[in-house]
């Protein structure tokens, strides 16, 4: 595993229960893009730990959930109480975009590795 992988899950595992962010706000904290945000949670090797169905497309769509597919993702996503709207795709409400707000850290640990 790469030191890339371990900073996005450092970064997912500070999203709270019942909120999501997207793959491009974690991007833009980390100075990376969003597919290479998307690789390493394709890797993740411990998805309980690093609850990597807490992150969403920028237009508030689930995308792909290599643990079972955008359908499981919904569901652990209905169970944490995230609510959608009628075409499917996450309420605004439930989005956190800026990371920041979550973990002051996160902008310090991401910028200074």
């Amino acid at each position: 595993m790469n030191s890339l992988d371990e900073r996005v899950y450092e970064v997912v595992k500070a999203i709270p229960r019942g909120k999501v962010t997207t793959y491009k706000a974690i991007a833009e904290l980390l100075g990376v893009s969003p597919r290479a945000v998307a690789r390493a949670l394709k890797r993740n090797p411990r998805p309980i730990e690093v609850p990597c169905h807490r992150v969403i497309m920028s237009d508030r769509s689930l995308g792909g959930y290599a643990f079972g597919g955008p359908e499981v993702k919904r569901l652990l996503l209905l169970s944490e109480g995230v609510r959608f709207d009628e075409k499917g795709k996450v309420l605004e409400d439930f989005i956190v975009r800026d990371l920041r707000s979550i973990d002051k850290n996160l902008w310090v640990t991401s910028r200074n590795t």
